[in-house]
């Protein structure tokens, strides 16, 4: 028998699943399993035995790129981020993806593991999370058609829609050289001192595009059935294994519904993932759609582990661990996913991001305490397609650990912040937080600024979490709250307050006075909508194609909206009320996506079901162009696809005439005069900032004031900016 099968059958014989979690000899142990037993989340707390090594719960935080990883003097920075998540509790934690040759890069120059040199600095990452009791794996991506340079390869040259190049089709002597690349990789992982490697098999990547015939188009021995396509990853896997011997895990992350044309049916993902068992797999990871897909996989109008079934699917086949992910980011749905047996593991990335210490929080019985990542991808995606550092809308630290530094303050000041939104939220939490004396004052009878707009529109329940998340931060850190408490200057003298942050943020800019017709009762802003304080007929114009826009669009016509006109206003106070999300069933079948976890249909795509919209809706824009050009990257699709199947008439390149009692009178691009005949007129035209308690040019204050958030700059309801603006500010008072 050959070295390489000897480590292969020995590893495959330790990675069942044990029933007992951890040797009942060792107190430690015994005590962890007791801990978890006795919380209110005992199967996710408790510790998974691999054989050779023990994971200490069942949370993984999956791989997510934050640009550190690709510049050597970044390199401490990340140490501290993985630190940070370490201490916060988590099992194991996967790095961003590291490429095993120069081929493989996402971007020129990407973060490799080639050298010696490439181990010395990943050495400080592995140390850094080892102080902490955690595990971390080394994600080997290779980024294969989807790679950001012209020496890109693939299994065959066929170009990504994502990319700007045209891959070369791999030879079969660059495949060979591959599988030692791979290994080589490994090798040095192991060396750093991480604990194991995550091979990338998903999300379009190079083995994926092996694996499928989307891309995979060869006629030698690499292409053709399954197991012709499967062979190149395979090789991979085993000569990893052979590379690092038995007590080195290995994961690898299998597309389980590719989600595109000519994907692979469940029956050879089930081929691939029985392979990888018997090749020393130790983990399979879930991976969901490719990033060409066109159906949506992990922003916030997915919803909660929508792909679950899938993962539980796969499970039934093999006999070593199960990891889920996609849109799983609170402890009570992962509970239920690892008690109901569907997977061993729960993967989150974006979740560890928004909160470090979510594992500890559910752990301690403080759930209410966790910063809920809302899957809005404005500061963590967006920002890795910009090419820029990635963060996190709800919590800027994210990323910045060595940085935005939250350091107790010397002497505590009398701090006012007037305005309750997320900008004065984050300011406030952060300068209790630093032994500051805390006041917060809102006009309204509830906190949450814009974000009890955003909260409503179909999909995005999730912003119900952080308005609940800082409520609760406020009350923890001690922060003294005023609702319904209009402030003047007078006021603010009179406090003697040292600090005074103006955080009243924007109000909807009004057309009265600009357009005739604007003040008449069927024309109401987007504010009187989303507030339930006005409601609109069967058939409305929507003036301003911005974000806003979109939103009020999909709000109008989605059939499992609320509409907020018919929710009780005392309800919407209570922090633990949710209104009702899409089901799964309903959201898959609007996105053609497979009902049958066992699905026969390439990629698990089905015929879309067609939406009959509540309401005719004409979403308008004065610029030309397609709509909706300035919405986030990896969103903005979802949205525009979402208002093209519920019917919304869009009209670029017109301009406003007037509003009458018969609707709104246009100018088309042509230059004709039309009558849209609606019922009603909601506008979206952008906001004016609310800063007149900032003093005059010439005042002497007896405070010192800050102005953060949408009152120092009315842009279209910039949350990211606006926590970012409170924290930073707080942080140096």
């Amino acid at each position: 028998m050959s070295t390489s099968q000897s480590a292969t059958n020995a590893v495959a014989s330790s990675n069942h699943i044990h029933s007992t979690t951890l040797p009942t000899n060792n107190a430690t142990n015994s005590t962890s399993k007791q801990n978890a037993s006795q919380s209110p989340y005992p199967h996710i707390l408790e510790p998974l035995d691999l054989g050779f090594t023990t994971l200490k719960n069942r949370i993984v935080m999956g791989s997510m790129h934050t640009g550190l990883e690709d510049r050597f003097y970044n390199y401490g920075k990340l140490a501290a981020y993985f630190a940070e998540r370490a201490k916060g509790g988590v099992a194991m934690m996967i790095t961003g993806g590291i490429s095993p040759n120069r081929e493989g890069w996402l971007l020129p120059a990407g973060g490799t593991m080639n050298t010696k040199a490439d181990v010395l600095n990943h050495r400080r990452v592995t140390q850094a999370v080892h102080k902490h009791d955690s595990k971390i794996i080394m994600q080997i991506l290779h980024s294969g058609r989807y790679g950001y340079h012209p020496f890109s390869v693939s299994s065959s040259a066929i170009k990504s829609p994502i990319t700007p190049f045209k891959p070369r089709k791999m030879s079969i002597k660059n495949i060979e050289q591959t599988v030692k690349d791979y290994a080589r990789c490994a090798t040095l992982a192991k060396e750093a001192g991480y604990d194991g490697v995550e091979i990338m098999g998903s999300e379009g990547y190079l083995l994926n595009q092996f694996l499928s015939r989307h891309v995979n188009q060869r006629t030698d021995e690499y292409g053709g059935d399954i197991y012709a396509r499967m062979k190149f990853p395979l090789n991979v896997v085993r000569a990893v294994r052979e590379a690092v011997g038995s007590d080195f895990i290995i994961i690898f992350r299998l597309s389980m519904l590719d989600l595109v044309q000519d994907g692979n049916v469940m029956d050879e993902v089930i081929t691939i993932a029985k392979a990888l068992e018997e090749a020393g797999v130790n983990i399979i990871n879930t991976g969901i759609g490719w990033h060409e897909a066109r159906v949506p996989t992990i922003v916030t109008s997915v919803p909660r582990a929508a792909f679950v079934d899938f993962t539980h699917e796969v499970k039934k086949h093999v006999n070593i661990a199960v990891m889920a992910s996609n849109r799983i980011n609170m402890p009570d749905t992962a509970e239920q996913i690892v008690a109901d047996g569907q997977a061993d593991l729960i993967q989150m990335a974006r979740p560890f991001l928004a909160d470090p210490y979510w594992v500890n929080k559910a752990k301690e019985g403080k759930t209410d305490r966790i910063n809920t990542c809302i899957a809005c991808n404005q500061a963590c995606l967006d920002h890795t397609f910009q090419h820029k550092r990635s963060t996190c809308l709800v919590n800027p630290q994210a990323c910045y650990e060595t940085e935005l530094v939250y350091k107790k303050a010397k002497v505590a000041k009398k701090v006012a912040v007037v305005g309750g939104g997320v900008a004065g939220m984050s300011a406030a939490t952060v300068a209790a937080k630093r032994g500051h004396d805390v006041t917060l004052f809102e006009a309204k009878d509830r906190l949450g600024g814009q974000f009890n707009y955003a909260k409503v529109i179909p999909g995005k329940e999730e912003f119900f979490e952080t308005i609940r998340y800082f409520t609760n931060e406020l009350n923890h850190q001690g922060v003294t709250v005023k609702l319904d408490t209009k402030v003047d200057k007078a006021m603010l003298e009179e406090g003697k307050f040292d600090h005074i942050i103006i955080a009243t943020g924007v109000v909807p800019r009004s057309l009265v006075g600009k357009l005739e017709g604007a003040d008449l009762p069927q024309v109401i802003s987007y504010a009187d909508l989303l507030s339930g304080q006005k409601s609109v007929g069967d058939s409305v114009a929507v003036i301003g194609a911005g974000g806003i826009g979109f939103d009020v669009s999909e709000y109008l016509t989605a059939h499992h909206t609320q509409p907020m006109d018919e929710i009780d206003p005392d309800l919407l106070k209570d922090l633990s009320y949710r209104p009702t999300p899409q089901s799964i069933e309903s959201w898959r079948e609007e996105w053609g996506v497979t009902l049958d976890s066992d699905y026969q249909t390439d990629g698990g795509l089905v015929k879309r079901e067609k939406i009959t919209p509540m309401r005719q809706v004409y979403l308008m824009q004065r610029s030309a162009g397609r709509l909706g050009a300035g919405l986030n990257k990896t969103s903005g699709w979802v949205h525009r696809a979402a208002v093209k199947s519920h019917g919304v008439i869009q009209l670029s390149g017109v301009q406003y005439e007037k509003i009458t009692d018969e609707g709104i009178w246009v100018t088309n691009p042509q230059g004709h005069s039309q009558l849209l005949r609606v019922d009603s007129v909601v506008v979206c035209a952008g906001q004016e900032s609310v800063n007149e308690l900032m003093p005059n040019v010439g005042d002497a204050p007896n405070a010192q004031y800050h102005l953060i958030g949408g009152a120092k700059l009315a842009a279209e309801l910039d949350a990211k900016r606006a926590i970012r603006d409170g924290a930073e500010v707080a942080a140096t008072i």
